[in-house]
Parts: structure tokens; sequence; C-alpha cells
């Protein structure tokens, strides 16, 4: 099991962008599927990206893709969510999730895919 600790949470305005980081504990996140969810008040956590392993591969839920990206930094143990043109329903608390599954990224998409979570982060996207 990882350990996760989000951070670059924010107030931003409507069209503005975040980079959120994800630092992971330990040398096993070289073989980690990592992914980002994000969970509303009052709404179930959902998925929003995910990367492989070797970072040849990323996934994205159709409502950020072309807007956010997610990317990983091998030497830094960290994975990244930046987030451009952020919208109000975007406004959630984040969290960076890791697995050492190493399979089809595209099928990993639940909360119980996931055996380490962080403790959030903070988005908040004003009109």
């Amino acid at each position: 099991q990882a350990q996760l600790l989000e951070s670059g949470g924010g107030l931003v305005q409507a069209g503005g962008s975040l980079r959120l980081s994800c630092a992971a504990s330990g040398r096993a996140f070289r073989v980690y599927t990592m992914a980002w969810f994000r969970q509303a008040p009052g709404k179930e956590r959902e998925f929003v990206a995910s990367i492989s392993w070797s970072g040849d591969s990323t996934y994205y839920e159709d409502s950020v893709k072309g807007r956010f990206t997610i990317s990983r930094d091998y030497a830094k143990n960290t994975v990244y969510l930046l987030m451009n043109s952020l919208k109000p329903e975007d406004t959630a608390v984040y969290y960076c999730a890791a697995d050492p599954k190493q399979g089809r990224i595209a099928t990993m998409t639940t909360r119980t895919d996931f055996g380490s979570w962080g403790q959030g982060t903070q988005v908040t996207v004003s009109s």
C-alpha cells in the first residue's frame, strides 16, 4: 500500500487553471497505476483520469477530456493533474489513487479498483 499526499487545490475563477500534485511514498510508485477521482457534496466519488504504470497510456472521463492532463514524474514519485478551462461543475474534493495492477487502465474506473488513497484536496471554481 502506498501513502499518497495531494496538494495544489484552491479557489479559482471559471476558465482558470490549477495543477494538482500527488506525492507517493516508497519506490513501488514506478509500477503503480495512478488515478485521480473527485467527489462533490452529495455525490459519489467519480473517476477523473488515470495513467498507466509505464506512463504510456492515459484515460479520461468524458467531461474533462481535452481540458485536464494527467502525467507522472518517476524521479519525484509524483503524479500531476493539470486542469485547464475550469468550470464551476469541476468543484469537488480531488483524490489521488494508486494500485499495483498493471492491466488495461480503462477497466480501472471505480473506487474499488484502487487500494491506496490520499486525503484529498479541495478545488473550488467560482463563476
